[in-house]
């Protein structure tokens, strides 16, 4: 059990980031594969890729994280939200 103490003693301050957003990385994604609701999967989804444009950050790939930005973050949770209402939207004809 000393060991276990020992090795949460010596992690620096990025060591703990990484564990954080690995972690938030695994509740949100086991998040948007069992939520009921299309729209929260959505935004669970979006959680995703932000998180992992900060992985990417802390990985020093700032051009991977840029993109990943843009295209993972934004356009996709923009094109997903908007094809959800126009569904919503057909439904209700």
């Amino acid at each position: 059990m000393n060991n276990v103490f020992d090795f949460f003693r010596n992690l620096e301050l990025l060591d703990w980031l990484t564990y954080i957003v690995g972690g938030l990385l695994i509740i949100f994604s086991l998040f948007a594969v069992e939520a009921k609701k299309l729209f929260d999967a959505i935004l669970a989804l979006s959680a995703v890729s932000l998180l992992s444009v900060l992985f990417f950050i802390v990985l020093k790939a700032p051009d991977v994280a840029i993109t990943e930005a843009a295209v993972g973050s934004g356009l996709a949770s923009a094109v997903m939200i908007f094809a959800l209402f126009r569904i919503k939207a057909g439904e209700k004809k």
